[in-house]
């Protein structure tokens, strides 16, 4: 059985598995504080539902507590340990139950193991303040074994701790004109692909989200992450298939195992 990716922009991918749907870190916002969506069309009601939905850390175009709310009753939140705490949003979400993860944690969602690992990224809510969780990345093996890598740099141990993975969803750039710590820009995200060496990635986190009144700032660093990454990519880890999806594509990947 194939796995299937479909990349509706931002971080926000359906990964369906093993007869198992999963969304991560879902986004169905046309506008979000002073970021306004810029292009693709928001996933249709239809394509909202999923099995369980993988939140990757408490950044607000990560974890945004509306989107979550639109999700069907009994969908499963997973979640970085502490967030219920951190985001009092999350419990009012009574029709959603909760798994909080910490990296080595592990869970099925039916026949997926879903592996927490770490990310190098500032998890916290807010910039201040005394509640803290960890950023996440997440490795889902079915019939795949695929890495949501959420918001992360790179780090040393990122090989080791992702281990073999067939497809990789990495993010390639941001939602503003300049990149802070704890971010892959196309460079880093070609060298995360070196080291961790899967069969195929997507690029995801870029061109979709941007300042309001920014957009003639720094405009290359919107349109041209997935086609810089894709570049660099070819020479530093040409035995990866790079497939760079638009806004609502589907990929439809037969993993040999």
């Amino acid at each position: 059985m194939p796995v299937e990716i479909t990349w509706w922009g931002h971080a926000t991918c359906a990964v369906e598995d093993s007869n198992v749907r999963l969304l991560t870190d879902p986004l169905f916002a046309r506008r979000l504080a002073h970021l306004r969506r810029r292009r693709g069309e928001l996933p249709p009601p239809a394509d909202r539902h999923a099995d369980a939905a993988l939140v990757s850390h408490l950044h607000a175009d990560h974890l945004h507590v509306p989107s979550l709310a639109r999700l069907a009753p009994g969908t499963r939140l997973i979640v970085p340990r502490g967030a219920p705490r951190a985001v009092p949003g999350l419990r009012r979400l009574a029709h959603l139950p909760l798994t909080e993860m910490a990296p080595g944690d592990e869970t099925t969602v039916g026949a997926l193991t879903i592996r927490a690992v770490p990310a190098l990224h500032d998890g916290r809510r807010l910039p201040v303040g005394p509640h803290r969780s960890p950023a996440l990345g997440f490795v889902v093996e079915g019939e795949a074994r695929t890495y949501f890598a959420g918001d992360t740099g790179l780090f040393d141990s990122m090989a080791e701790d992702v281990g073999r993975v067939d497809v990789a969803l990495l993010p390639v750039g941001g939602w503003g004109p300049y990149l802070g710590d704890g971010h892959l820009d196309p460079g880093r995200a070609a060298e995360a692909l070196a080291r961790l060496a899967p069969g195929s990635a997507v690029p995801v986190h870029y061109g979709t989200y941007w300042p309001i009144g920014m957009d003639a700032i720094r405009p290359h660093e919107f349109h041209t992450p997935g086609d810089e990454f894709a570049r660099l990519a070819a020479l530093r880890a040409p035995g990866v298939t790079v497939h760079r999806l638009s806004h609502g594509e589907r990929l439809r990947l037969e993993v040999a195992r």
